[in-house]
């Protein structure tokens, strides 16, 4: 059950934490795919920058692993420094890398939310920005996420044989996911290594109700190399 009270988003209340430890095995890179370049910028240029934007967010923290330090304080030094995004060490683990954006605030009074966002995710609007940030102001925890629209099938026995799956209720998941500070530590602080694909199934296992608010489908992640085409499409319509 979650606490009624509602909270009014001040300046700066909330922090942003960009995991952006992985790598590009996935995209067909040997450098992080966050490298590759989207109008003229790094993807993780894009998404960072999108929050920066809104008033509320008063820090960005990214996640990076070690041997990405060396770009992040080199060639996109003068990136980093234009947004004041602070950089901390990221771990294997996605989990890892929010703990790290955790730790780091946590001597900081000011702050009150906590937005995850892909940094893999350059194009996230800032009126979806807007109506998630309030919404957990509201909540308590929120994320944003787009209606399925594709036909879904369930496989049956040997693969021999199908259901197909009522969709009306279902989702996919996107970000920025919203907390309150003290919701998603208590997720972390029981989380304990059990496998969960996002922040939300953390804080959803210690009994806390997660809202959902509609989410463009244009906030997609890039993954592969036809996500960055779809991506440099959007961008330039």
């Amino acid at each position: 059950m979650n606490d009624p009270h509602q909270t009014k988003l001040t300046t700066g209340c909330i922090a942003a934490v960009l995991p952006a430890a992985g790598s590009g095995q996935r995209f067909g890179s040997d450098r992080n795919k966050l490298f590759a370049m989207l109008g003229g910028k790094p993807i993780w240029f894009h998404a960072a920058s999108r929050l920066a934007a809104r008033p509320e967010v008063g820090r960005i923290m990214m996640a990076i692993s070690e041997g990405d330090e060396a770009d992040f304080r080199g060639p996109f030094a003068e990136l980093v420094n234009e947004l004041g995004i602070e950089l901390v060490r990221g771990g294997d683990q996605r989990s890892d890398s929010v703990r790290a954006g955790l730790d780091a605030i946590a001597n900081d009074k000011s702050i009150e939310f906590i937005a995850i966002h892909d940094a893999a995710r350059p194009l996230v609007c800032d009126a979806d920005l807007a109506a998630v940030f309030a919404k957990v102001a509201e909540t308590g925890a929120a994320i944003l996420a787009a209606p399925v629209t594709a036909t879904l099938k369930r496989q049956l026995d040997d693969g021999n044989a199908s259901l197909t799956v009522d969709r009306s209720e279902l989702y996919t998941a996107l970000t920025p996911q919203v907390f309150r500070v003290d919701v998603l530590r208590c997720g972390y602080d029981r989380h304990r290594g059990r496998p969960a694909t996002d922040d939300a199934q953390l804080v959803e296992r210690t009994g806390y109700r997660v809202a959902l608010v509609h989410g463009s489908a244009d906030n997609i992640k890039i993954t592969h190399p036809e996500d960055l085409r779809i991506a440099e499409a959007i961008l330039a319509r």
